[in-house]
């Protein structure tokens, strides 16, 4: 008798199957997160990303204290992000990471906003990490909320 059958033999008997059900149901199925979200924690959660939002919003739309307060310089020509993307729009973070044909490269969102700060607004590009882009994409990320993703798209 070969292995495979024996196993499929084991598999088969009633004692091995309703151990293995009892085992499911008294330890149950395993969770990412071994402690449930408290409500308070989920507050705190929604505050601290609607600061970050408070703060991108402000930098989309060119207020000079949030950018000398995060020490970027978003643009030399006295252009905001807002003046091509009014709420937003056309700037698709859904689709990204996605090859940027005006980039001529693959590219993702951080990406896509330093390329806009570097040529239109002739700005001084900002670190990948630092806050301000953190804030930038969280407001296009927030102001986009409910769009499907699809990376690759537009």
């Amino acid at each position: 008798m070969t292995i495979r059958a024996r196993f499929l033999g084991v598999l088969c008997r009633p004692s091995f199957a309703v151990a293995i059900a009892a085992v499911t149901v008294f330890v149950g199925p395993a969770t990412a997160n071994k402690d449930p979200v408290k409500p308070e924690q989920l507050k705190a959660y929604e505050e601290a990303f609607m600061e970050e939002v408070r703060k991108g919003d402000l930098l989309f739309h060119g207020d000079p204290a949030i950018a000398k307060q995060m020490s970027v310089v978003l643009s030399n020509t006295g252009v905001a992000c807002a003046m091509c993307h009014p709420m937003t729009a056309d700037t698709h973070p859904q689709a990204f990471p996605k090859f940027q044909a005006s980039m001529a490269k693959f590219a993702t969102l951080r990406d896509m906003i330093n390329w806009c700060i570097e040529k239109p607004m002739q700005g001084e590009k900002i670190d990948s990490d630092s806050e301000a882009m953190k804030a930038l994409e969280a407001y296009i990320y927030w102001s986009n909320s409910g769009s499907v993703l699809v990376p690759g798209k537009y």
